[in-house]
């Protein structure tokens, strides 16, 4: 498993649910959507009604799961965790909705994997709060209208362009988080370090902020590595010399780039002259899944600057040249052209 995977597993699970903020307060960076969420959970609250149905997207690791958490313990109701691709049949759906009280969050993370069938059963229970059940097959098949209680579907995606375009249209709001700034890393390294009992170096905070992706997920992972690092190795406390050693040691580089990441850009520079080459090609290539290199690591190489994206395929940019230590050719000017 990736260090720097911003996907979460089962050992993030545990982990999250000891540091994941419970209070807008606790949710450090993200200020604008934090301030429109806190305006628009205050205007429900003095109306005495559900929020509207949002939309949640951005990378994974930013914390969309976390955000549906703290809207529902703002809103002081029930929440209920599922995904889409957990939804297979229209009979899920059907009994997820029917248990919900009123005012409820229904949070459902990976939104773009729903079946298209379920899709069209969520149309009706998002805008007037019906389900339709059909009964029967051919001839004697009739229609059975349920009528569900007031939620609020929170939906999240790291990938916006593959919801259709009537399920994007039914959400009153849609946010997109973006990747965090460095001083809002390290708070958060600092709080987690302060949640998990751990003595950290203010120089500690730096180095490990300057390798987490700008993912609290990524974030807490590499303190996770860290501290047991020192633990072995040290008296417990985390030095900047000892982060250093760590990350070292997890080939994490100054950037947060691992070996995964450092290979598809030479890949793209040696193999294949700076680019431009295809996503099937590149995936051929490092031996990853095409969706792996979209959803994992082409994002924050992208933010870096190192990977572009071109009609024509991913170039490596003259900063990924740099940063591996190579020259870019006469002729790559030319390319970019």
């Amino acid at each position: 498993m990736s260090l720097t995977d911003p996907k979460i597993t089962g050992e993030d699970q545990s982990l999250d649910q000891t540091l994941r903020p419970r209070t807008f307060r606790d949710y450090l960076g993200q200020e604008k959507t934090k301030e429109s969420l806190k305006i628009l959970i205050e205007a429900a609250k003095q109306r005495k009604e559900p929020i509207e149905h949002l939309l949640l997207s951005g990378a994974s690791g930013l914390g969309k799961t976390t955000l549906a958490h703290i809207i529902a313990y703002e809103m002081n109701v029930g929440l209920k965790v599922t995904s889409g691709p957990a939804i297979e049949r229209v009979g899920d759906l059907g009994s997820i909705l029917t248990n919900l009280s009123d005012g409820d969050v229904l949070f459902v993370d990976e939104a773009h994997r729903l079946n298209k069938l379920v899709e069209e059963v969520l149309y009706p229970a998002m805008e007037d709060y019906k389900l339709d059940i059909v009964i029967g097959k051919g001839p004697s098949a009739r229609t059975l209208q349920l009528d569900l209680p007031r939620f609020t579907l929170i939906a999240a995606t790291t990938r916006p362009g593959l919801l259709s375009a009537p399920l994007r249209s039914r959400f009153g709001l849609s946010f997109r988080l973006d990747f965090y700034a460095f001083p809002d890393m390290e708070k958060i390294i600092e709080r987690s370090a302060r949640i998990l009992k751990t003595t950290i170096d203010k120089d500690a905070i730096a180095t490990i902020a300057k390798c987490c992706r700008f993912t609290p997920r990524v974030a807490n992972r590499l303190l996770k590595r860290v501290r047991d690092f020192a633990q072995v190795k040290g008296d417990g406390k985390i030095t900047n010399e000892l982060a250093g050693s760590a990350l070292k040691m997890l080939e994490v580089d100054e950037l947060g780039l691992e070996p995964i990441d450092r290979q598809i850009l030479r890949i793209i520079i040696e193999k294949f002259d700076g680019g431009p080459v295809g996503l099937q090609t590149l995936a051929a290539a490092t031996n990853e899944e095409e969706d792996t290199l979209t959803d994992v690591y082409e994002p924050y190489l992208m933010q870096l600057g190192f990977l572009l994206r071109t009609t024509r395929g991913r170039m490596a940019s003259r900063e990924a040249w740099a940063h591996l230590g190579l020259k870019p050719p006469e002729s790559y000017q030319k390319k970019l052209i």
